[in-house]
């Protein structure tokens, strides 16, 4: 069975073709066990670049997937600019793997007192998601998959309000028609961080159970941390009945099927 490595997320690359090359030039000359799978990282913000990443990455490398950013120095997701990048990765039927990033622009003095993980990293996953949702980016490059972190971010409670408000929106042309089916049905979430019986039932509310994954944020939690996590989710998968029929699905199965 293969285990998937995440690579952590690239740094913003700044104006310069040495900085574009050395980002693409490093990245292939590590080499890890077979048995191990592996995303890569894009040469964002620049479009092309990363186009020319992700073709090299895909195509030459055999990565399984893409690792992008909420956003690499204000460009996020769901920005128009970026639609030729997602029509390479549909062509490709590319797994994309999401994760938060600080968000730009940022006041620093918002919760200075408390680390970005604790909230708006949660914030700024979901933000990025109904920015996609809401240009039906996913709906448009329907062989697009993308891996949402953190249970989901603010997901669950996000996408009812939006939903409710579509309609205000649409009579102020702030958006068009959204394809919440096919939007929806490109989104897979990991259960790294604060799952629980409780959060696992609310993201059931706007996915299925086939689109549910187990992920670890390791390196960011510690092992001893992420082994007790794991011991427990297996304990109430166990445990809670109308959840232990999808134990082994959420443990390994869906992601054997997503990256096969």
């Amino acid at each position: 069975m293969k285990r998937i490595l995440t690579w952590m997320l690239a740094l913003a690359v700044v104006a310069g073709a040495g900085a574009k090359t050395k980002a693409v030039k490093t990245q292939p000359q590590l080499k890890f066990d077979p048995s191990i799978g592996e995303t890569r990282t894009l040469t964002m913000p620049d479009v092309q670049a990363a186009i020319s990443e992700a073709i090299y990455a895909l195509d030459t490398l055999g990565a399984d997937g893409i690792k992008l950013a909420t956003n690499v120095q204000g460009q996020y997701l769901g920005s128009p600019e970026l639609d030729t990048l997602f029509a390479v990765l549909n062509q490709r039927q590319a797994v994309i793997i999401l994760h938060p990033h600080c968000p730009d622009p940022v006041n620093h003095e918002v919760m200075a007192q408390t680390p970005l993980a604790m909230q708006e990293y949660l914030s700024e996953t979901t933000r990025a998601v109904t920015n996609m949702i809401s240009r039906n980016v996913l709906a448009r490059y329907l062989s697009v998959k993308v891996v949402v972190p953190h249970c989901g971010a603010y997901l669950p409670l996000a996408v009812p309000r939006m939903k409710s408000l579509t309609p205000v929106m649409q009579a102020n042309k702030m958006v068009g028609d959204i394809d919440w089916e096919a939007n929806l049905a490109a989104l897979y979430y990991d259960l790294a961080g604060a799952h629980s019986p409780e959060t696992i039932r609310m993201m059931l509310t706007i996915t299925t159970p086939d689109h549910l994954l187990y992920g670890s944020d390791y390196p960011y939690v510690a092992p001893q941390v992420l082994t007790q996590g794991l011991a427990r989710m297996r304990q109430y998968l166990t445990d809670e009945p109308d959840l232990a029929t999808f134990k082994e699905m959420f443990l390994w199965k869906n992601a054997h099927q997503l990256f096969k």
